[in-house]
């Protein structure tokens, strides 16, 4: 009970981290300059610009729909923490000022995506997720093998092509476009469920590791092996995990083996059953 109260702390907390940082990139780099981010908060600035309507408001409202949807398919504790972090970027929004920080477009471009990027992968690696095609990606993502961040530069393309046509400023649009690329890259750096890892352990504690890596939920092959030199029969176990998952593996190997050999290799593709949403 220690553990979740520990866990459901650091998920929140990681959540208003992030969200402040999304804010504060909106109202101090990104806003000041008519700069765009991407998807539902991209979308808002661009209606927000011609109207002169909060912001923060058409962000709320226009995450509304993408949040029931997402509560619908992926699950409460995904939903919560998006909901939660929506909301947060709204209310950071109203108490942070808009003014710019820096008058170099070049500079509040990249500030302000590695700034998102940060803020969007710390709320995703919490279990969340901060609103907009954040939802529509995390859904897609976990039925395929692809780059968050990538797929998500990819579906912000048409606001940007919007913020050159509607304010024939294509200096803008491309500026926006370096942002959001920043903005991918972080992310992908932050939140690496998507990676996958092949893990052969070399073991003579096979019972015992078979047992505590039961409570990981990943499917586990046992070959037989034999030393080249020493003729010792042992077992080499085998399973495919997440990059994210793997410090617990590893923490479980060194804990109750810590003789076994681990060989650790990156995994391009997964073919037949593999769990890809959390447990």
């Amino acid at each position: 009970m220690l553990h979740f109260q520990r866990s459901l702390f650091g998920s929140v907390l990681s959540v208003v981290l992030g969200s402040a940082l999304v804010a504060a990139s909106f109202n101090l780099f990104l806003i000041p300059h008519q700069l765009l981010s991407g998807g539902i908060s991209g979308i808002s600035m661009i209606i927000g610009y011609f109207t002169n309507w909060s912001i923060s408001l058409l962000f709320l409202v226009f995450n509304l729909p993408l949040l029931i949807w997402g509560l619908l398919t992926i699950g409460r504790k995904f939903i919560i923490l998006s909901v939660v972090s929506v909301i947060l970027t709204t209310w950071f929004m109203q108490l942070i000022p808009t003014l710019s920080v820096s008058q170099d477009l070049i500079m509040s471009s990249v500030t302000g995506g590695v700034l998102i990027g940060i803020g969007t992968g710390l709320s995703m690696r919490a279990g969340g997720s901060t609103g907009g095609f954040d939802i529509i990606a995390s859904i897609i993502t976990r039925k395929r093998d692809f780059s968050l961040g990538t797929f998500l530069f990819a579906i912000n393309g048409f606001v940007i092509l919007a913020l050159g046509y509607f304010k024939n400023n294509w200096d803008l649009a491309l500026y926006s476009m370096l942002s959001m690329f920043i903005t991918g890259k972080i992310i992908d750096t932050i939140h690496i469920r998507h990676l996958k890892v092949t893990v052969f352990i070399v073991t003579k504690k096979k019972d015992l590791l078979l047992k505590k890596m039961h409570r990981l939920h990943r499917g586990v092959t046992v070959i037989e092996t034999e030393g080249a030199y020493t003729k010792q029969s042992q077992h080499m176990l085998m399973t495919v995990t997440t990059r994210y998952e793997l410090n617990d593996l590893q923490s479980l190997v060194r804990q109750w083996d810590p003789q076994a050999f681990v060989n650790i290799t990156e995994t391009v593709g997964v073919m037949g059953l593999f769990r890809r949403t959390d447990k």
